[in-house]
Order: C-alpha cells, then sequence, then structure tokens
C-alpha cells in the first residue's frame, strides 16, 4: 500500500469529491481524518465508511473560512495522530451570479471558501510537515484555473480558483526543499458526485472526448498519485482531470 501509516487530512469530505478521495486514500493504506461544516450524520458514514477499510479514521466540524477553527483542526488532527503527511484543500463554495448583482459578502465568501480556506490550511500544516521533512499539499481547483478561464456568472470563483493555482505554485517553490510538495487537481463539473466509476464506464457521454462522464473516483485517484513518494519530484503542477476535454 503506497500511503501506509501515512496520515491524511481531507477538508469537505462528508460528501462527494472530498468523501471519494477519503476512501481512495484509505484504501491506499492512509489513515484519514475528515472536516465536515454542518452535517455530522453525513461526516459520521464517511468514517464508518472508512473503517470498514479497516483506516484508522478521525472527524472534525470545521469552518475552513475562519483561520481559527482551521488552526484548531490541523492541531488536533496532529494530537490525534501524532503527525501530519497529506492536507486536501477541497473545500469550495459555487455561486451563479453575474458580478452586477453579487453582494460584496457574497463575493468574500466566495473567495474565502475557495482560496483562503487553502492559505489557512496550508499555513497551519507547515511547521508539522517541516519537522517531518515530508509533506503533501494538494488543491483542488477548477477545470480551466490554471489558463485563468473565465465565465460568465462566476466570476468569484474563477478569480479564486485561477488565484490558487498562483499561490499553489508559489508555496511549492517556498516547501521544496523541506520535502513538501504542493500539486493542484482541477475536476471538470461533475453532474453526480456520486455516480460510481463502474457504472459511468457504461454510460454515454459525447462532452468528454473520453466517451464517459466523469466521476468523483477519477478525481481522487490524481490527488492519490500526488499523496504518494512515487511524485516526490512532481510539484507545483496542474493536473486538469477531464476526460480530454481541456488538455
Amino acid at each position: 500500500m503506497p500511503l501506509m501509516n501515512r496520515v491524511a487530512l481531507v477538508t469537505g469530505a462528508s460528501r462527494g469529491i472530498g468523501r471519494e478521495i477519503a476512501l481512495t486514500l484509505a484504501s491506499a493504506g492512509a489513515r484519514v481524518a475528515i472536516s465536515y461544516r454542518s452535517n455530522k450524520l453525513a461526516a459520521q458514514k464517511v468514517v464508518n465508511q472508512l473503517k470498514a477499510l479497516r483506516a484508522e479514521a478521525w472527524m472534525m466540524e470545521s469552518d475552513v473560512t475562519n483561520p481559527s477553527s482551521v488552526k484548531q483542526l490541523i492541531e488536533s488532527a496532529i494530537q490525534r495522530f501524532g503527525r501530519l503527511d497529506i492536507l486536501v484543500n477541497n473545500v469550495g463554495d459555487f455561486e451563479w451570479k453575474p458580478v452586477f448583482e453579487t453582494t460584496l459578502e457574497e463575493w468574500h465568501a466566495v473567495l474565502a471558501s475557495n482560496l483562503f480556506s487553502a492559505f489557512y490550511g496550508s499555513k497551519y500544516a507547515l511547521a508539522q510537515m517541516r519537522r517531518q521533512r515530508w509533506g503533501r499539499i494538494i488543491n483542488l481547483g477548477s477545470v480551466g484555473a490554471d489558463r485563468a478561464f473565465g465565465q460568465a456568472k462566476i466570476s468569484a470563483y474563477a478569480a479564486a480558483k485561477a488565484a490558487l493555482v498562483a499561490f499553489s505554485r508559489s508555496l511549492a517553490l517556498e516547501e521544496a526543499c523541506y520535502g513538501i510538495t504542493v500539486n493542484v487537481v482541477n475536476p471538470p463539473v461533475i453532474d453526480d458526485p456520486e455516480l460510481a466509476l463502474e457504472e459511468a464506464q457504461r454510460m454515454k457521454d459525447t462532452r468528454y472526448p473520453v466517451g464517459r462522464p466523469p466521476t468523483s473516483q477519477d478525481i481522487a485517484e490524481v490527488v492519490k498519485f500526488f499523496a504518494t513518494s512515487q511524485a516526490a519530484f512532481v510539484t507545483g503542477q496542474v493536473i486538469n482531470v477531464t476526460g480530454g476535454w481541456m488538455p
């Protein structure tokens, strides 16, 4: 198992892509901590699924847009497991609204969820990762974020994800000498985050050159690669997981 005894923290892992990432890392041998904002029941279900995989699992409520809450989350995870090897910044709220109709509060909320949360998590995880001389920070972007690919009615989201790429590349350069890598995984729009890969492989979707719809597992497998020792020489990179739609 490539992640045996590694400790991973996945934010916003009570459902969707975050849930699949947590399960995939656990299947690779990692001990997994997850955070959730409000749905404790769903988070507990994920913890039970992780334990069914014979993984050590733990969960904690956290508002990742609040720096003190993130600091407590990171410190608690380290206290619980004794180390922290992998941080997956998965949280990112989305809002369809043109700039003219967007309030200041809405704009700041989207940036806080998608950009500031990754800064907070990374900042508070770095001390432990530096002590270990080993760490993996994996940020979830959005398709086209590395090209600052804009789209009408999602200006705050697009701006935050493009900034997340720049932040990740900068952080990768700063932390490479400590054995810490920082990379970005850009998922496409996933219509059904709970769709199983086996089922997707039997479906047709002409939007994607590979001919089928994307799944959360497609994203999780790339995250797993970035988390392994085999990816030690890969940092500051962005992968668009889009089935060829945006290579």
